[in-house]
């Protein structure tokens, strides 16, 4: 069983404050040595947002340059390097304990990718792996990966491009990669491929390849989560 919770649009630091407070509470069983299932995976649109991996090694001058363009840069735990988050892009992160599944993380990164591949199979898209992380249309990244595994528990995810403005792109060299370049489902199909559209084929698929089945987050839980962010916000302001 996987809970999903749909987050809608939102900012970069917030989805990742709540993917760390679903993995604290993984890590926390795990510690606790409790058999406690707390599977989940977030779906998420971004507001505009440059991400990079721990490799990275950005200059000022380049972070001053694409945030003047009107997104946000942010430095992450994730592998991989530098990509691009906005609206009209289906950014899913699974926060799940690999123990649950297959205790490999090779196994997990071929899932995320088996994922994409069904769902562009079932819009008629003929999508494939190549030596570079990540789904491809011949020479062009229609979903880029990069994650993060601490005891097996993983935060970060998958982006896949539906309907967004890809020329976003265009001023960086996505995950570092100079001589390829990105596409969308939209793009690839012909017709309009929205989040709203997409997600439940997505759904279905990661069921179909992760063997689960995902149910919606209850809103207990969620409610939980988010209040434990907001006072932990209003403590920092008040120090």
């Amino acid at each position: 069983m996987v809970k999903v919770w749909k987050l809608g649009l939102m900012s970069y630091d917030t989805a990742l404050k709540i993917q760390l407070a679903l993995a604290r509470k993984h890590l926390d069983a795990i510690m606790k040595g409790q058999d406690i299932n707390y599977d989940t995976l977030l779906l998420v649109e971004h507001k505009p947002v440059y991400t990079v991996g721990i490799r990275d090694e950005s200059s000022k001058e380049e972070i001053f340059r694409l945030c003047s363009l009107g997104a946000e840069f942010k430095k992450t735990n994730r592998g991989g390097l530098i990509t691009f988050h906005g609206p009209g892009q289906l950014v899913a992160y699974p926060i799940i304990n690999l123990k649950h599944f297959k205790t490999s993380v090779k196994w997990y990164v071929n899932s995320l990718e088996e994922t994409v591949i069904k769902v562009c199979d079932d819009l008629g898209i003929k999508a494939n792996r190549s030596p570079h992380t990540g789904v491809w249309v011949d020479d062009n990244k229609i979903a880029a990966i990069g994650i993060h595994a601490s005891r097996y528990v993983t935060t970060h995810g998958i982006s896949l491009n539906c309907d967004n403005d890809l020329s976003w792109f265009d001023h960086i060299d996505p995950c570092g990669i100079e001589d390829k370049g990105v596409t969308s489902l939209t793009k690839e199909s012909g017709v309009n491929c929205s989040i709203e559209k997409i997600t439940p084929v997505f759904l279905r698929n990661f069921d179909k390849v992760f063997g689960c089945k995902c149910e919606e987050l209850d809103s207990n839980m969620q409610e939980e989560i988010l209040n434990n962010l907001y006072n932990n916000l209003l403590v920092q302001n008040v120090q």
